[in-house]
């Protein structure tokens, strides 16, 4: 597959699990990975799940514009760029968001450093 087909899959994937069960986004982050969510910074994939798990948003609906990407390192490293809109509950306005992610999307996934705005 080539790597823009894999980034796109690979957020379709992060961002549906995000939009249904936050909880199951945890086999995607390892001990060592970061997220950096407005401005905090959290460490290790409990944490980041406890973190994403807390937001005061229960349901949301991401609306991906944007999926840039780039190889980045050995085995499958891949830098990623995500833009769009995520619909809150009960909002009517959506607000505008961007993700960087940087991955591995090989055999395995993981994502070793998030950072949403």
């Amino acid at each position: 597959m080539d790597p823009d087909q894999l980034a796109k899959a690979f957020v379709e994937h992060y961002y549906s699990t995000f939009d249904a069960n936050r909880a199951g986004l945890v086999s995607l982050y390892q001990d060592e990975s970061m997220l950096t969510f407005e401005g905090q910074k959290t460490q290790g994939s409990q944490n980041i799940v406890a973190k994403l798990t807390s937001l005061p948003f229960q349901q949301c609906q991401h609306g991906i514009t944007t999926v840039d990407c780039q190889p980045s390192g050995p085995a499958g490293g891949m830098l990623v760029f995500v833009s769009g809109n995520l619909q809150l509950a009960g909002e009517q306005h959506a607000l505008k968001f961007s993700q960087g992610l940087v991955a591995l999307l090989g055999e395995s996934r993981a994502l070793f450093s998030s950072s949403f705005k």
